[in-house]
């Protein structure tokens, strides 16, 4: 089974030069916590998260009105294919640690894979729970909780 299978298509996407305000807005609207961010030929220049907009944009005391997505977004983005082979996305997502991958062809999203969309495969609740734990391998050792003083 590929990506195609279980990608969201299209992919909400938004350009870099969109504020702030209309990235958080489009989240909402779709109720989504990630957009690819795209260039005004529509090739993939990034991805803006909500954690994005919290730390890169509230807590910097930025204007969400007045700054564009692309002063707060990834610009390293790991993507992968429609043909990319569900199991290989999976791996993708866990050594990059991430839970979400735009679907590009010739550098142009078209779609959106998350780690929830594998999980629904019953086939890949194996896949899901290694790329999981491997996402968030060393977190807890992050948190103060756990810390020793």
């Amino acid at each position: 089974m590929t990506v195609k299978d279980i990608m969201t298509d299209p992919a909400i996407v938004i350009t870099e030069d969109a504020s702030i305000v209309e990235a958080a807005k489009l989240m909402r609207q779709h109720n989504i916590g990630s957009v690819p961010v795209v260039s005004g030929d529509n090739n993939i220049v990034g991805i803006v998260t909500d954690r994005d907009i919290v730390i890169r944009n509230m807590a910097r005391g930025l204007d969400p009105k007045s700054h564009s997505v692309e002063e707060i977004m990834t610009r390293d983005v790991s993507c992968v294919t429609p043909e990319t082979e569900i199991d290989d996305a999976a791996q993708v997502m866990a050594s990059d640690k991430v839970r979400r991958l735009p679907v590009v062809e010739d550098e142009r999203v078209v779609g959106f894979v998350a780690l929830g969309d594998i999980s629904a495969c019953k086939d890949y609740t194996f896949e899901t729970g290694e790329a999981l734990c491997e996402i968030s391998e060393g977190c807890h050792k992050k948190h103060p909780m756990y810390n020793d003083k």
